[in-house]
């Protein structure tokens, strides 16, 4: 399915382009961004995620940086049971930003995968360690659908978050018809927004 879509979109004549960039900047979110308690990365920010906060901290706009600590699953599990070493997503993030200079960095407990995941766990962690704003950085490619998830999530708490499309993606919603990947993680993004949609039509 993923290469009928790159033959078509490929095909497409140059005045289908500004509905494909409209599409592709339905599924980014990047808010202007204030002095803030915390900077938070997501685990599906990866690297890009670190970097971007790395940037954050370096303009002033936060001291401390928190990550979400990644519950093992599948092979994991596997390499744990054979005493092997597990290195989770948050791991990986607090050693990149120490390369980075970035020291004073917090996980957040997190039991459940996914950014419904993240969303849940955050407002009752903001409350107990009284984060009154917060910069959230998130993957390029569905921080329009984190948007959407942290307005419910974080409906009636007092803590403010303005979510930021980390910058360095390889997703970039301007050309994302131009490579197999671009094409894929589209096509995937946006459904899983539109069911986002049908599924809490009245999130803002």
């Amino acid at each position: 399915m993923i290469a009928l879509a790159a033959v078509a979109v490929a095909a497409v004549p140059s005045v289908a382009k500004p509905i494909l960039r409209a599409a592709g900047r339905v599924l980014v979110v990047s808010e202007q961004v204030a002095p803030a308690d915390i900077i938070v990365i997501t685990n599906d920010s990866g690297g890009a995620g670190v970097l971007h906060a790395a940037d954050l901290i370096h303009d002033g706009i936060a001291s401390r940086v928190a990550v979400f600590t990644d519950p093992p699953g599948g092979e994991d599990l596997e390499f744990i049971r054979r005493g092997l070493p597990y290195e989770d997503m948050a791991a990986r993030q607090i050693r990149q930003l120490g390369w980075l200079g970035i020291t004073d960095v917090v996980k957040i407990a997190r039991d459940e995968a996914g950014s419904g995941g993240e969303g849940e766990v955050l407002a009752p962690w903001s409350e107990q360690h009284a984060i009154r704003s917060i910069v959230f950085v998130a993957a390029r490619d569905h921080s329009r659908r984190m948007r959407r998830v942290l307005d419910r999530d974080m409906k009636g708490h007092a803590t403010r978050v303005m979510v930021q499309a980390e910058r360095y993606s390889g997703f970039d919603p301007e050309c994302w018809w131009q490579s197999r990947g671009g094409i894929r993680t589209a096509i995937i993004e946006l459904e899983k927004l539109a069911l986002d949609v049908v599924l809490h039509p009245l999130s803002f």
